[in-house]
């Protein structure tokens, strides 16, 4: 019998900010109040990360430029992290650099072969303000860095380089969503 709700159960399902929106390309700012308000976002990401079929969402992706992201993620090994980090860093990113595949859901339905370290440490919070530690590898050490890119105003897109870059640049032109999109090639 489970002890705890389901995570995003209660929330509300958000709209989903899209590439080229001034929020996703700002730093986002600390969290400082920990009340009933930072539970609700949390709840919601939840709700909308899971609506959207992602496995990671940061709060700027729901319009909220507070550091903040969500995570139902597997590693390599099929093993499941679920979660969320309140004032993330990434304190570690090491071993391997892969270019795998990898989407977002500000960007959605494309993806692009990226470039990110095989292990990620982030160090932040919990929502009661209690420290945590998450340390990932393979896949889910990709998702953790790109929730914190999110939360630096990063996509993935800002990593791709060379032709990849400039048939994806192509690709988001292409959609009814990309016409912002001269913000990547800066």
């Amino acid at each position: 019998m489970r002890n705890r709700p389901i995570p995003g159960s209660s929330g509300l399902v958000r709209a989903m900010t899209l590439l080229g929106d001034p929020v996703l390309h700002s730093p986002c700012a600390p969290v400082t109040d920990f009340g009933p308000e930072l539970a609700r976002l949390v709840e919601d990401m939840f709700a909308t990360m899971y609506a959207a079929n992602g496995v990671g969402l940061a709060a700027n992706q729901v319009g909220v430029g507070l550091r903040v992201f969500v995570y139902d993620c597997p590693d390599d090994e099929e093993n499941r992290h679920l979660g969320h980090v309140v004032n993330p860093r990434l304190v570690e990113a090491d071993g391997d650099v892969i270019r795998g595949p990898e989407g977002c859901l500000s960007l959605p339905g494309l993806e692009a072969p990226t470039p990110r370290y095989d292990r990620a440490v982030v160090e932040g919070v919990r929502l009661d303000g209690t420290p945590i530690r998450v340390e990932g590898t393979g896949f889910f050490a990709r998702c953790l860095q790109h929730e914190t890119d999110h939360l630096d105003g990063g996509v993935y897109a800002d990593h791709v380089t060379g032709w990849r870059k400039s048939r994806l640049m192509r690709t988001i032109r292409k959609q009814s969503w990309g016409g912002k999109a001269s913000v990547l090639e800066a």
